[in-house]
């Protein structure tokens, strides 16, 4: 009796914390709707009086806001790509694994799995990469998320405003929406301050569209301070060649810790998020190389450019199996085991 009202209570819990997860999106939502109405209708038909500024101003508003609100989506729903099943255990590999209670013998048959498989990242300590809840050798910038209670390919982190986790399926999207999103803040901000300054000075009557274009200025310049400096982290981790999480934690590879282990140069790093066909890049469709369970890595490209090999190397890692907590887009969430 009392382990069903446990189990009914977790349960519960659970459902709870799913539904209370789309919460920050529903903010987003109803922050963009608004937007909408009051650009469109407060200000381009109501406030603005020629009818040519009104049809300029409306044709590269929806052609933002067409974008900004596509890759919004794709980062929503587009799911978090999972490690394929020759990552896992097998069920006889798995019960030797589980039923052994000597950890230099479990380092060891994991050793083995692991030579079958193209990874060369490890832990802090030197041990094959595994998470004991998924069951599965990590894959080369794979993590555990916490908050997906999942591994993801390339994770870089949970994001709360897209209720998803950012990785290798939907991070090019990820991106493409901070930029849209500055953008369409930005062309809000700069075609309302005249119309800002207008209602400031009195030169316009005080309706119902004062209070609309008012706050709309106020909350486009608001969203795009901060989108301006997260969207710009963002593009000096994709210049690097880094995650969100290999910038806090430098990964370790056989040969030891490397900070600057994937940095491929300027332009291939690019193309390791966006792929090499540059009339993709703007457009929120999968482009992107490879399947995310391997990359090219810096120490396999040093003998085609020499130049790699003159960097300064970087600091040693911390261990690999550590809890990261739940936080902004901007931070980490993930738990290694």
């Amino acid at each position: 009796m009392r382990r069903g009202w446990k189990m009914a209570l977790s349960g519960g819990l659970r459902c709870c914390r799913r539904v209370l997860s789309w919460v920050p999106v529903l903010v987003i939502v109803l922050v963009v709707l608004w937007s909408y109405y009051a650009y469109v209708f407060e200000l381009c038909l109501v406030t603005v009086l020629s009818p040519a500024e009104k049809v300029i101003y409306l044709i590269f508003y929806h052609a933002i806001f067409v974008f900004f609100t596509w890759t919004y989506w794709k980062s929503i729903f587009t799911l978090p790509q999972q490690p394929n099943q020759k990552f896992h255990l097998s069920y006889t590999d798995k019960e030797r694994y589980e039923n052994e209670e000597r950890p230099e013998v479990q380092k060891q048959m994991l050793v083995d799995m692991a030579k079958k498989l193209p990874v060369y990242t490890r832990t802090g300590s030197g041990a094959v990469r595994f998470c004991d809840r998924c069951h599965l050798i990590k894959p080369d910038r794979c993590h555990h998320c916490s908050v997906c209670a999942m591994c993801v390919l390339k994770m870089d982190h949970h994001c709360p405003w897209v209720n998803n986790c950012i990785g290798f399926s939907n991070y090019k999207f990820f991106l493409q929406f901070l930029a849209y999103s500055v953008l369409y803040c930005l062309y809000i901000a700069t075609t309302v301050f005249s119309y800002f300054i207008k209602y400031w000075r009195g030169e316009l009557p005080s309706v119902r569209s004062k209070f609309h274009v008012l706050f709309l200025l106020f909350v486009a310049c608001m969203f795009f301070v901060s989108l301006v400096i997260l969207f710009g982290y963002h593009c000096w981790l994709v210049s690097r060649n880094k995650t969100t999480l290999e910038a806090f934690c430098t990964p370790v590879f056989t040969s030891g810790p490397e900070k600057n282990g994937f940095n491929l140069g300027f332009i291939k790093n690019i193309q390791q998020v966006f792929g090499d066909n540059k009339k993709f890049w703007l457009i929120p469709i999968g482009s992107s190389p490879g399947d995310g369970h391997s990359f090219p890595m810096r120490s396999m490209n040093e003998s085609q450019n020499p130049l790699l090999a003159n960097e300064e190397p970087w600091e040693d890692n911390e261990d690999d199996n550590r809890d990261y907590p739940e936080g902004s887009s901007s931070l980490a969430v993930e738990t290694e085991t």
